[in-house]
């Protein structure tokens, strides 16, 4: 038996040093040295030796064992030293080297405008509140001196929402920003120098037509404010925002809520303000000329709805499409306003 055991050594010393790899080892581990290895089955046979030789042999094979488990120990730290070598080689990092920028997001052009144009306004001491884009009907329409039976008011032009209806009058969704006047002038705090811009709600699409749109609504009222101060803050605008060689305009119209009333148009940077584009009529304007919105000196009854003396108190309003002024900006050559919605970021990426 103790040749037996000088050989199992032997074996042992001859796999271990042959073995290539980690998982050799477990194998090896467990066929000679495992609970049913061949060291426990040559152990089996110490019943069957004298008394005198039972201890020298199971001295012999606990000496065989723990060589066993120290050679493996050895091989094992070796093995392993030698793919950690192998992987730093393989998969060496240069620390030094420029990284791979992961993919950014990228703002909206309306993002991009909605800020251009509250810092354009800023300048000249406007603030930015913000109201609601889900109001009543009388914040709406009544007291922006509509009449009930306004076309505006009508199902087929504006979202109502289906939700109780309160001393307000129905909920709707806003299809201007001219609620942020009552809104603001009830606050009663003077001067108002406020640009508020938010989303709006028509029902409405085309080539310069999207159900949802976004509006600037702006509003200066104090004692003394007339005409020249509108027209000075439309041409510091225009100068602004579409650069030299732009042109405003403002014609005669009725709105509701101020008197008088205009319409401010932008000459079309599309066509550059011929109604041309080949030889063909331009698609934006038809006539070399872009409406961005109206405008107006607010109206009395306004004024008295939100509880503010019009003998005393004078202002002027305006609301533009912020795609709408996007649109004409000079370089941006869009002919169609829905492709702002529609999610391509190669379009995007170009602003």
């Amino acid at each position: 038996m103790k040749d037996q055991l000088e050989a199992l050594r032997l074996e042992i010393e001859r796999d271990v040093k042959a073995a290539k790899s980690l998982e050799e080892l477990e194998q090896i581990e467990v066929k000679y040295l495992g609970r049913k290895g061949q060291l426990t089955s040559m152990l089996k046979g110490l019943a069957n030796v004298t008394a005198e030789e039972r201890p020298i042999l199971g001295a012999l094979a606990n000496q065989i064992k723990q060589t066993g488990l120290d050679l493996l120990a050895s091989k094992r730290e070796s093995l392993a030293s030698s793919r950690y070598d192998a992987v730093a080689e393989t998969e060496r990092v240069d620390v030094t080297e420029p990284g791979i920028r992961p993919p950014e997001g990228h703002l909206h052009l309306m993002t991009h405008t909605i800020r251009e144009i509250t810092s354009i306004f800023e300048k000249i001491g406007f603030y930015r509140p913000r109201y609601p884009e889900i109001d009543w009907d009388w914040y709406a329409f009544e007291a922006l001196n509509m009449p009930p039976d306004h076309p505006a008011r009508d199902d087929w032009e504006t979202f109502f929402m289906d939700a109780p209806i309160s001393k307000k009058g129905k909920m709707v969704m806003t299809p201007h920003t001219s609620n942020g006047q009552i809104h603001e002038l009830q606050r009663h705090e003077f001067p108002v120098r406020m640009i508020d811009i938010g989303k709006s709600y028509r029902r409405q699409i085309d080539a310069t037509h999207t159900p949802m749109f976004h509006q600037f609504e702006g509003l200066y009222v104090d004692q003394g404010v007339n005409l020249t101060h509108l027209r000075g803050i439309l041409d510091y605008f225009a100068g602004q925002f579409f650069g030299k060689g732009r042109i405003s305009r403002i014609r005669p119209h009725h709105f509701r809520f101020t008197e008088p009333s205009f319409e401010v148009d932008i000459s079309c940077g599309v066509c550059g303000g011929t109604g041309l584009v080949n030889k063909q009529k331009c698609k934006v304007c038809k006539r070399g000329w872009l409406e961005i919105g109206g405008a107006g000196m607010v109206h009395p009854n306004v004024l008295k709805a939100c509880g503010v003396d019009p003998k005393k108190y004078s202002g002027f309003a305006f609301g533009w499409g912020v795609e709408r002024v996007a649109m004409m900006k000079e370089g941006a050559k869009i002919d169609d306003i829905r492709i702002l919605y529609q999610n391509d970021v190669r379009f995007l990426k170009q602003f």
